[in-house]
């Protein structure tokens, strides 16, 4: 099953039809409890955002695609009593900025990130992955560029205040001239973004939480952090989420609610699968989020459509509002 998450989220446009306000910190690096140690350093936190401060931590949200309609989207988000929302949006067309800002304000949504991927093909496997997704592949690379400089100021106009997006499979051999390449890319976006008074995000999936640290010191710049994607980790076959949030600790922003299976196919991603029914440790996520004292949303993804899709996120809310409580 190949997977490409803009016909996904453009399909829940019209089925189901990302929050944020001004936030400027720097990424912080934190203490990492090392693997054999019988206590976890609690001393290790979350950066701090100043979007969060004064609102209910963990809150919950979706990932929705707009599409031409953002009221519909976003009237949606509300129907299921969710707060927040990261807005994917596949075509940044300037006509959409007043009415995404109008729907926003009338529903009450807190907007925690604007998530852009492409242009170009992008194909969600191990083999043709490397090749299309991200700033990895140099064919694509000065338009990925731009695409995500033109999100960022389409961001700012919406007001929201965090641009997100998958970098690619980045080399592990920091050797590699592709990934030399890359950190420059990100660095001239994250620096971009920054201008615009913004954070520039990974979401978290094609390489290892590793190899995702030494690119956020590499790049250097103090407006970065990390989209958490609890699934992704496994989908990949790149590491255990439990075990990542002790390296990602310090970096993540946002969290993508989301479960799965490991690959069992070397050709082929594991199986997205309703929260619950996978292989993420969502009790053990949440408890660590709170030691950590992460602020941030708590943001839900269903990679299906139709009335199915509208089930699964009902079920996952009812869920992970057990878990998370009134913190």
């Amino acid at each position: 099953m190949k997977r490409n998450r803009r016909v996904f989220l453009q399909v829940s446009a019209g089925a189901l039809t990302a929050g944020l306000s001004p936030a400027s910190t720097s990424v912080r690096a934190g203490a990492v409890s090392h693997p054999n140690s019988s206590e976890r350093d609690l001393e290790q936190s979350a950066p701090t955002v100043a979007a969060n401060t004064g609102k209910k931590p963990l809150r919950l949200g979706l990932i929705i695609g707009i599409g031409k309609d953002p009221d519909a989207a976003m009237s949606k988000v509300r129907s299921l009593g969710l707060p927040t929302v990261q807005v994917f949006v596949d075509e940044l067309q300037p006509g959409l900025v007043e009415p995404l800002r109008q729907a926003l304000d009338k529903q009450g949504i807190e907007p925690t990130a604007l998530v852009v991927g492409g242009p170009g093909k992008e194909v969600w496997d191990f083999y043709q992955g490397p090749l299309t997704i991200g700033f990895v592949p140099r064919e694509t690379r000065a338009a990925r560029i731009a695409h995500i400089k033109n999100a960022s100021d389409f961001a700012k106009q919406c007001g929201i205040s965090a641009v997100q997006t998958h970098c690619g499979f980045i080399p592990e051999d920091p050797n590699d001239p592709i990934y030399k390449e890359t950190v420059s890319a990100v660095r001239e976006v994250a620096e971009y973004c920054k201008h615009n008074g913004q954070h520039f995000r990974y979401e978290t999936g094609q390489e290892t939480p590793i190899t995702l640290v030494r690119m956020i010191q590499d790049v250097g710049t103090d407006n970065q952090g990390v989209n958490f994607d609890l699934a992704n980790l496994i989908l990949y076959g790149k590491a255990n989420p439990v075990d990542a949030i002790e390296l990602l600790g310090p970096y993540i922003q946002g969290i993508h609610a989301k479960d799965g299976l490991w690959p069992t196919n070397p050709k082929e991603l594991g199986q997205e699968v309703p929260i619950g029914r996978g292989k993420v440790d969502f009790p053990r996520i949440i408890t660590r989020l709170k030691e950590l004292n992460y602020r941030g949303a708590v943001t839900i993804e269903r990679e299906t459509s139709g009335p199915q899709q509208m089930e699964d996120v009902r079920a996952a809310k009812t869920y992970l509002e057990k878990l998370i409580g009134s913190s």
